[in-house]
Protein backbone atom coordinates (compact mmCIF):
# COMPACT_ATOMS: atom_id res chain seq x y z
CA UNK A 1 0.00 0.00 0.00
CA UNK A 2 3.14 2.32 0.71
CA UNK A 3 4.04 2.55 -3.11
CA UNK A 4 0.73 2.75 -3.71
CA UNK A 5 0.01 5.78 -1.71
CA UNK A 6 3.34 6.91 -3.51
CA UNK A 7 2.18 6.78 -7.10
CA UNK A 8 -0.62 9.03 -6.35
CA UNK A 9 1.60 11.53 -4.70
CA UNK A 10 2.23 12.25 -8.61
CA UNK A 11 -0.79 10.66 -10.77
CA UNK A 12 -3.29 13.33 -8.69
CA UNK A 13 -1.36 16.01 -9.39
CA UNK A 14 -1.50 15.39 -13.22
CA UNK A 15 -5.40 14.39 -13.69
CA UNK A 16 -6.17 17.85 -11.81
CA UNK A 17 -3.43 19.49 -14.16
CA UNK A 18 -5.69 17.52 -17.06
CA UNK A 19 -8.88 18.89 -15.49
CA UNK A 20 -7.97 22.14 -14.91
CA UNK A 21 -6.36 22.04 -18.19
CA UNK A 22 -9.83 21.15 -19.95
CA UNK A 23 -11.68 23.73 -18.08
CA UNK A 24 -9.48 26.64 -19.50
CA UNK A 25 -9.86 25.55 -23.19
CA UNK A 26 -13.38 25.63 -22.73
CA UNK A 27 -13.47 29.00 -21.43
CA UNK A 28 -11.00 30.07 -24.29
CA UNK A 29 -12.93 28.18 -26.87
CA UNK A 30 -16.66 29.21 -25.42
CA UNK A 31 -17.02 25.52 -25.41
CA UNK A 32 -17.74 24.61 -21.55
CA UNK A 33 -17.90 21.42 -20.19
CA UNK A 34 -17.67 22.30 -16.45
CA UNK A 35 -20.52 22.77 -13.99
CA UNK A 36 -18.73 24.34 -10.50
CA UNK A 37 -20.22 22.23 -8.41
CA UNK A 38 -20.56 18.75 -10.02
CA UNK A 39 -16.71 19.54 -11.07
CA UNK A 40 -16.03 20.00 -7.33
CA UNK A 41 -18.30 16.41 -6.57
CA UNK A 42 -16.10 14.54 -9.28
CA UNK A 43 -13.12 15.39 -7.64
CA UNK A 44 -14.17 14.85 -4.25
CA UNK A 45 -15.61 11.67 -5.42
CA UNK A 46 -11.89 10.42 -6.46
CA UNK A 47 -10.74 11.80 -2.94
CA UNK A 48 -12.58 9.26 -1.22
CA UNK A 49 -12.00 6.10 -3.58
CA UNK A 50 -8.28 7.08 -3.12
CA UNK A 51 -8.38 7.77 -0.10
CA UNK A 52 -10.28 4.01 0.77
CA UNK A 53 -8.08 2.21 -1.59
CA UNK A 54 -4.70 3.37 0.08
CA UNK A 55 -5.82 1.68 3.32
CA UNK A 56 -6.99 -1.39 1.44
CA UNK A 57 -10.38 -1.76 3.12
CA UNK A 58 -11.63 -3.98 1.67
CA UNK A 59 -11.99 -8.35 1.26
CA UNK A 60 -10.60 -9.66 -1.88
CA UNK A 61 -12.10 -13.61 -2.10
CA UNK A 62 -9.20 -14.97 -3.99
CA UNK A 63 -6.56 -13.00 -5.11
CA UNK A 64 -4.09 -13.76 -8.20
CA UNK A 65 -1.23 -14.91 -7.00
CA UNK A 66 -3.38 -17.98 -5.34
CA UNK A 67 -4.80 -18.54 -8.56
CA UNK A 68 -1.54 -18.28 -10.48
CA UNK A 69 -0.21 -21.10 -8.25
CA UNK A 70 -3.20 -23.78 -8.75
CA UNK A 71 -4.54 -22.83 -12.65
CA UNK A 72 -0.81 -22.23 -14.64
CA UNK A 73 -0.57 -24.11 -17.43
CA UNK A 74 2.09 -22.78 -19.00
CA UNK A 75 4.75 -20.30 -18.54
CA UNK A 76 5.57 -17.60 -21.09
CA UNK A 77 9.27 -17.24 -21.29
CA UNK A 78 9.37 -13.97 -24.25
CA UNK A 79 9.47 -10.94 -21.97
CA UNK A 80 7.97 -8.64 -24.57
CA UNK A 81 4.92 -11.43 -25.21
CA UNK A 82 4.57 -11.86 -21.23
CA UNK A 83 3.50 -8.15 -21.30
CA UNK A 84 1.54 -7.95 -24.25
CA UNK A 85 -0.81 -10.93 -23.07
CA UNK A 86 -0.99 -9.71 -19.85
CA UNK A 87 -2.27 -6.46 -21.01
CA UNK A 88 -4.93 -8.04 -22.94
CA UNK A 89 -5.72 -10.63 -20.11
CA UNK A 90 -6.26 -7.60 -17.99
CA UNK A 91 -8.53 -5.41 -20.34
CA UNK A 92 -10.12 -8.64 -21.35
CA UNK A 93 -11.21 -9.23 -17.79
CA UNK A 94 -12.25 -5.53 -17.12
CA UNK A 95 -14.63 -5.95 -20.30
CA UNK A 96 -16.31 -8.47 -18.23
CA UNK A 97 -16.11 -6.82 -14.92
CA UNK A 98 -17.71 -3.32 -16.61
CA UNK A 99 -20.35 -5.59 -18.18
CA UNK A 100 -20.94 -7.35 -15.01
CA UNK A 101 -21.26 -3.93 -13.45
CA UNK A 102 -24.25 -2.88 -15.76
CA UNK A 103 -26.38 -5.74 -16.33
CA UNK A 104 -26.54 -6.70 -12.37
CA UNK A 105 -28.11 -5.16 -9.60
CA UNK A 106 -25.66 -5.84 -6.92
CA UNK A 107 -22.60 -4.96 -8.77
CA UNK A 108 -24.39 -1.80 -10.29
CA UNK A 109 -24.02 -0.27 -6.99
CA UNK A 110 -20.39 -0.05 -6.85
CA UNK A 111 -20.16 1.64 -10.74
CA UNK A 112 -23.23 4.10 -10.64
CA UNK A 113 -21.47 6.40 -8.53
CA UNK A 114 -18.94 6.73 -12.23
CA UNK A 115 -22.41 7.57 -14.33
CA UNK A 116 -23.88 10.32 -11.86
CA UNK A 117 -22.44 12.86 -13.26
CA UNK A 118 -25.27 14.42 -15.72
CA UNK A 119 -21.72 16.38 -17.42
CA UNK A 120 -19.52 14.41 -19.14
CA UNK A 121 -15.73 15.92 -18.83
CA UNK A 122 -12.44 14.80 -17.17
CA UNK A 123 -13.37 15.14 -13.89
CA UNK A 124 -15.78 12.72 -13.85
CA UNK A 125 -13.56 10.27 -15.35
CA UNK A 126 -12.65 10.29 -11.32
CA UNK A 127 -15.66 9.24 -9.80
CA UNK A 128 -14.96 6.45 -8.60
CA UNK A 129 -16.26 3.56 -5.95
CA UNK A 130 -16.26 3.15 -2.51
CA UNK A 131 -18.82 0.89 -2.48
CA UNK A 132 -16.57 -2.38 -3.89
CA UNK A 133 -15.37 -3.82 -0.43
CA UNK A 134 -16.02 -6.88 -1.71
CA UNK A 135 -13.16 -8.28 -4.15
CA UNK A 136 -13.45 -10.44 -6.72
CA UNK A 137 -11.75 -9.23 -9.95
CA UNK A 138 -9.12 -11.81 -9.85
CA UNK A 139 -11.42 -14.25 -10.59
CA UNK A 140 -11.45 -12.65 -14.07
CA UNK A 141 -8.06 -12.93 -14.62
CA UNK A 142 -7.85 -16.85 -14.88
CA UNK A 143 -7.28 -16.39 -18.09
CA UNK A 144 -3.69 -14.83 -17.19
CA UNK A 145 -3.24 -17.48 -14.93
CA UNK A 146 -3.87 -20.15 -16.99
CA UNK A 147 -1.46 -19.10 -19.25
CA UNK A 148 1.02 -17.66 -16.41
CA UNK A 149 1.31 -14.33 -16.83
CA UNK A 150 3.36 -13.51 -13.27
CA UNK A 151 1.96 -11.19 -10.48
CA UNK A 152 4.37 -9.09 -11.11
CA UNK A 153 3.52 -8.05 -14.54
CA UNK A 154 -0.10 -7.98 -13.72
CA UNK A 155 0.55 -5.74 -10.61
CA UNK A 156 2.59 -2.91 -12.76
CA UNK A 157 -0.13 -3.41 -15.55
CA UNK A 158 -3.26 -2.56 -13.89
CA UNK A 159 -2.16 0.60 -12.61
CA UNK A 160 -1.31 1.47 -16.32
CA UNK A 161 -4.59 0.03 -17.64
CA UNK A 162 -6.39 1.90 -15.12
CA UNK A 163 -4.87 5.49 -15.42
CA UNK A 164 -5.17 5.05 -19.10
CA UNK A 165 -8.62 5.42 -19.15
CA UNK A 166 -8.46 8.67 -17.98
CA UNK A 167 -8.14 10.59 -21.14
CA UNK A 168 -11.43 9.77 -22.93
CA UNK A 169 -14.21 11.21 -20.73
CA UNK A 170 -13.98 14.06 -22.96
CA UNK A 171 -16.59 16.23 -25.25
CA UNK A 172 -13.81 17.93 -26.83
CA UNK A 173 -12.27 15.11 -28.88
CA UNK A 174 -14.23 14.25 -32.17
CA UNK A 175 -14.39 10.43 -33.85
CA UNK A 176 -10.38 9.23 -34.52
CA UNK A 177 -10.39 7.65 -37.76
CA UNK A 178 -9.11 4.15 -38.23
CA UNK A 179 -8.27 4.34 -34.46
CA UNK A 180 -12.43 3.89 -33.81
CA UNK A 181 -11.71 0.31 -34.46
CA UNK A 182 -9.11 -0.43 -32.44
CA UNK A 183 -9.10 1.54 -28.90
CA UNK A 184 -11.79 3.30 -26.63
CA UNK A 185 -11.97 6.80 -27.96
CA UNK A 186 -13.81 9.87 -26.47
CA UNK A 187 -16.68 9.41 -29.11
CA UNK A 188 -17.32 5.75 -27.85
CA UNK A 189 -17.11 6.75 -24.38
CA UNK A 190 -19.77 9.67 -24.85
CA UNK A 191 -22.16 6.40 -26.32
CA UNK A 192 -21.57 4.49 -22.86
CA UNK A 193 -22.40 7.36 -20.62
CA UNK A 194 -25.31 8.34 -22.02
CA UNK A 195 -28.77 7.75 -21.25
CA UNK A 196 -30.18 7.31 -24.69
CA UNK A 197 -32.48 4.44 -25.44
CA UNK A 198 -29.87 3.81 -28.64
CA UNK A 199 -27.03 3.94 -26.13
CA UNK A 200 -27.79 2.61 -22.73
CA UNK A 201 -25.21 -0.13 -21.85
CA UNK A 202 -23.31 -0.19 -24.99
CA UNK A 203 -19.71 0.73 -25.42
CA UNK A 204 -18.28 -1.20 -22.26
CA UNK A 205 -14.48 -1.29 -23.35
CA UNK A 206 -11.89 0.08 -21.24
CA UNK A 207 -8.82 0.33 -23.67
CA UNK A 208 -9.63 -1.91 -26.70
CA UNK A 209 -12.75 -1.61 -28.41
CA UNK A 210 -12.77 -5.40 -29.91
CA UNK A 211 -14.53 -6.49 -27.32
CA UNK A 212 -17.58 -4.68 -27.56
CA UNK A 213 -17.13 -5.77 -31.51
CA UNK A 214 -16.64 -9.07 -30.86
CA UNK A 215 -19.60 -9.64 -28.18
CA UNK A 216 -22.14 -7.50 -29.56
CA UNK A 217 -21.79 -4.77 -27.18
CA UNK A 218 -20.30 -1.73 -29.50
CA UNK A 219 -22.66 0.98 -30.83
CA UNK A 220 -21.04 3.87 -32.46
CA UNK A 221 -22.23 7.90 -31.65
CA UNK A 222 -24.68 9.08 -33.68
CA UNK A 223 -25.30 12.71 -35.26
CA UNK A 224 -28.69 12.72 -34.93
CA UNK A 225 -28.34 11.00 -31.11
CA UNK A 226 -26.89 14.03 -29.55
CA UNK A 227 -25.78 11.92 -25.84
CA UNK A 228 -27.91 12.85 -22.84
CA UNK A 229 -25.83 12.03 -19.49
CA UNK A 230 -26.41 10.99 -16.19
CA UNK A 231 -28.33 8.04 -15.02
CA UNK A 232 -32.07 7.08 -15.53
CA UNK A 233 -32.59 7.64 -11.70
CA UNK A 234 -30.65 10.69 -10.51
CA UNK A 235 -28.42 10.97 -7.79
CA UNK A 236 -30.10 14.59 -6.74
CA UNK A 237 -26.44 15.04 -4.75
CA UNK A 238 -23.25 16.35 -5.46
CA UNK A 239 -22.46 14.25 -2.15
CA UNK A 240 -20.00 11.38 -3.69
CA UNK A 241 -20.78 9.28 -0.37
CA UNK A 242 -24.43 9.26 -0.59
CA UNK A 243 -24.30 8.53 -4.23
CA UNK A 244 -22.38 5.25 -3.42
CA UNK A 245 -24.72 4.01 -1.25
CA UNK A 246 -28.12 4.91 -3.11
CA UNK A 247 -28.51 2.13 -4.95
CA UNK A 248 -27.97 -0.24 -2.52
CA UNK A 249 -29.93 1.38 -0.19
CA UNK A 250 -32.81 1.30 -2.59
CA UNK A 251 -32.70 -2.73 -3.05
CA UNK A 252 -32.07 -3.39 0.46
CA UNK A 253 -35.62 -1.89 1.37
CA UNK A 254 -37.08 -3.48 -1.94
CA UNK A 255 -35.72 -6.62 -0.15
CA UNK A 256 -36.88 -5.97 3.08
CA UNK A 257 -40.61 -4.42 1.90
CA UNK A 258 -41.28 -7.49 -0.73
CA UNK A 259 -43.68 -10.26 0.36
CA UNK A 260 -41.76 -12.98 -1.16
CA UNK A 261 -39.18 -15.04 -0.04
CA UNK A 262 -37.77 -15.59 -3.35
CA UNK A 263 -37.76 -12.00 -4.03
CA UNK A 264 -35.66 -10.97 -1.32
CA UNK A 265 -32.93 -13.46 -2.49
CA UNK A 266 -33.01 -13.07 -6.16
CA UNK A 267 -33.58 -9.65 -6.40
CA UNK A 268 -29.60 -8.87 -5.87
CA UNK A 269 -28.59 -10.82 -9.15
CA UNK A 270 -31.64 -9.58 -11.27
CA UNK A 271 -31.01 -7.45 -14.45
CA UNK A 272 -30.38 -3.78 -13.02
CA UNK A 273 -33.35 -1.96 -12.39
CA UNK A 274 -35.30 -5.21 -11.61
CA UNK A 275 -37.86 -4.49 -9.04
CA UNK A 276 -40.33 -7.50 -7.21
CA UNK A 277 -43.51 -6.56 -8.57
CA UNK A 278 -45.46 -6.04 -5.58
CA UNK A 279 -43.13 -3.02 -4.28
CA UNK A 280 -43.17 -1.75 -7.68
CA UNK A 281 -46.86 -1.45 -7.58
CA UNK A 282 -46.87 -0.27 -3.84
CA UNK A 283 -43.79 1.81 -3.81
CA UNK A 284 -43.07 3.46 -7.71
CA UNK A 285 -39.39 5.08 -8.33
CA UNK A 286 -39.57 8.00 -10.36
CA UNK A 287 -37.13 8.38 -12.88
CA UNK A 288 -36.00 10.01 -16.19
CA UNK A 289 -38.85 9.09 -19.21
CA UNK A 290 -37.46 11.87 -21.69
CA UNK A 291 -33.89 12.21 -22.13
CA UNK A 292 -34.20 15.39 -23.74
CA UNK A 293 -36.57 16.96 -21.75
CA UNK A 294 -35.18 16.58 -17.84
CA UNK A 295 -34.15 19.38 -15.80
CA UNK A 296 -30.23 18.52 -14.63
CA UNK A 297 -29.56 18.83 -10.94
CA UNK A 298 -28.32 22.12 -10.50
CA UNK A 299 -29.54 23.78 -6.84
CA UNK A 300 -28.82 27.43 -6.95
CA UNK A 301 -25.74 28.75 -5.27
CA UNK A 302 -23.98 32.05 -4.91
CA UNK A 303 -20.52 32.73 -6.55
CA UNK A 304 -19.18 32.40 -2.61
CA UNK A 305 -20.33 29.27 -2.05
CA UNK A 306 -18.52 28.18 -4.87
CA UNK A 307 -15.71 29.66 -4.33
CA UNK A 308 -15.98 28.28 -0.73
CA UNK A 309 -16.73 24.98 -2.11
CA UNK A 310 -13.10 24.79 -4.08
CA UNK A 311 -11.52 26.19 -1.23
CA UNK A 312 -13.00 22.92 0.43
CA UNK A 313 -11.68 20.50 -2.18
CA UNK A 314 -8.45 22.06 -2.38
CA UNK A 315 -7.47 21.75 1.66
CA UNK A 316 -9.15 18.19 1.72
CA UNK A 317 -6.70 17.31 -1.16
CA UNK A 318 -3.81 19.30 0.11
CA UNK A 319 -4.35 17.24 3.71
CA UNK A 320 -4.66 14.42 1.72
CA UNK A 321 -1.12 14.33 -0.45
CA UNK A 322 -0.09 14.70 2.98
CA UNK A 323 -1.04 11.79 4.84
CA UNK A 324 0.17 10.08 1.55
CA UNK A 325 3.60 11.59 1.68
CA UNK A 326 3.56 10.55 5.42
CA UNK A 327 2.14 7.24 4.88
CA UNK A 328 4.97 5.11 6.77
CA UNK A 329 5.30 7.18 10.02
CA UNK A 330 1.85 8.17 10.34
CA UNK A 331 1.22 4.02 11.40
CA UNK A 332 -2.17 1.97 10.55
CA UNK A 333 -4.00 3.53 13.51
CA UNK A 334 -3.20 6.81 12.56
CA UNK A 335 -3.89 6.45 8.67
CA UNK A 336 -7.34 5.11 9.47
CA UNK A 337 -8.38 8.63 11.79
CA UNK A 338 -6.71 10.61 9.32
CA UNK A 339 -9.01 8.82 6.49
CA UNK A 340 -12.03 9.08 8.13
CA UNK A 341 -11.08 12.87 8.74
CA UNK A 342 -11.28 13.13 5.35
CA UNK A 343 -14.22 10.88 4.67
CA UNK A 344 -16.03 13.37 7.26
CA UNK A 345 -14.37 16.66 5.56
CA UNK A 346 -15.72 15.59 1.89
CA UNK A 347 -19.37 14.55 3.45
CA UNK A 348 -19.56 17.81 5.38
CA UNK A 349 -18.94 20.29 2.32
CA UNK A 350 -20.92 18.17 0.08
CA UNK A 351 -23.49 18.07 2.23
CA UNK A 352 -23.12 22.09 2.62
CA UNK A 353 -23.11 22.66 -1.52
CA UNK A 354 -26.38 20.27 -1.71
CA UNK A 355 -27.78 23.04 1.08
CA UNK A 356 -28.68 20.61 3.38
CA UNK A 357 -30.03 21.84 6.93
CA UNK A 358 -27.73 19.48 8.97
CA UNK A 359 -24.53 20.31 7.20
CA UNK A 360 -24.50 23.06 9.72
CA UNK A 361 -23.42 20.18 12.34
CA UNK A 362 -21.13 18.05 10.37
CA UNK A 363 -19.13 20.53 9.53
CA UNK A 364 -18.61 22.49 13.10
CA UNK A 365 -18.00 19.23 15.19
CA UNK A 366 -15.66 18.39 12.35
CA UNK A 367 -14.05 21.85 13.05
CA UNK A 368 -13.99 21.20 16.39
CA UNK A 369 -13.01 17.57 16.94
CA UNK A 370 -9.80 18.73 14.66
CA UNK A 371 -8.59 21.18 16.75
CA UNK A 372 -9.21 19.04 20.17
CA UNK A 373 -7.43 16.29 17.92
CA UNK A 374 -4.34 19.34 17.45
CA UNK A 375 -5.09 20.12 21.72
CA UNK A 376 -4.52 16.93 22.37
CA UNK A 377 -1.56 15.68 20.65
CA UNK A 378 0.52 18.72 20.07
CA UNK A 379 0.50 18.26 16.13
CA UNK A 380 -1.14 17.15 13.23
CA UNK A 381 0.28 13.66 12.33
CA UNK A 382 3.83 15.34 12.30
CA UNK A 383 2.86 17.95 10.03
CA UNK A 384 5.19 20.32 12.28
CA UNK A 385 8.73 18.00 10.89
CA UNK A 386 7.45 18.76 7.00
CA UNK A 387 6.09 22.64 7.44
CA UNK A 388 7.03 25.12 10.49
CA UNK A 389 3.62 25.63 12.45
CA UNK A 390 2.03 23.60 10.26
CA UNK A 391 -0.44 22.73 12.49
CA UNK A 392 -1.56 25.68 13.00
CA UNK A 393 -2.60 26.38 9.32
CA UNK A 394 -4.62 23.16 9.70
CA UNK A 395 -6.38 24.90 12.76
CA UNK A 396 -6.84 28.17 10.99
CA UNK A 397 -8.89 26.02 8.28
CA UNK A 398 -10.79 23.82 11.03
CA UNK A 399 -12.03 27.50 12.04
CA UNK A 400 -12.46 28.45 8.67
CA UNK A 401 -14.28 25.40 8.33
CA UNK A 402 -17.10 26.19 11.24
CA UNK A 403 -17.65 29.60 10.83
CA UNK A 404 -17.78 28.82 7.18
CA UNK A 405 -20.33 25.91 7.86
CA UNK A 406 -22.01 28.41 10.24
CA UNK A 407 -22.33 31.34 7.46
CA UNK A 408 -23.36 29.41 4.76
CA UNK A 409 -25.82 27.11 5.86
CA UNK A 410 -27.62 30.29 6.83
CA UNK A 411 -26.87 32.90 4.27
CA UNK A 412 -27.51 30.55 1.54
CA UNK A 413 -31.17 29.56 2.70
CA UNK A 414 -32.02 33.15 1.58
CA UNK A 415 -29.83 33.42 -2.02
CA UNK A 416 -31.64 33.79 -5.23
CA UNK A 417 -29.84 33.32 -8.21
CA UNK A 418 -29.85 36.52 -10.62
CA UNK A 419 -31.68 34.58 -13.13
CA UNK A 420 -34.00 33.84 -10.68
CA UNK A 421 -35.01 37.10 -9.48
CA UNK A 422 -38.56 38.12 -9.09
Amino acid sequence: MESYATALLYAIPFFIILVLFEVLYGHLAKKQKHNVMDTVSSLSSGLTNVVKDSLGLGIIIVTYPYLLEHLALMEIKTTWVVWVVGFLALDFAGYWNHRLSHHINFFWNQHVIHHSSEEFNLACALRQSISNLLGYFPILLIPAALLGVPHKVIAILAPIQLFAQFWYHTQHIGKMGWLEYIIVTPSQHRVHHAINPEYIDKNLGQIFCIWDRMFGTFQEELKEVPPQYGVLKPAATWNPIVINFQHLWRLAKDAWRTKSIWDKIRIWFMPTGWRPSDVKEKYPITGIEDVYNFKKYKPHASKALKGYSIFQLTANTVLMLFMFYNYTEIGFSGLLLFGAYIFVGIYGYTTLMDKEPYAVWIEVFRGMAGLMLIYITGDWFGLDLFVPYGSYLVGIYFLITIFGGIYFSYSEKNFVAPDMAS
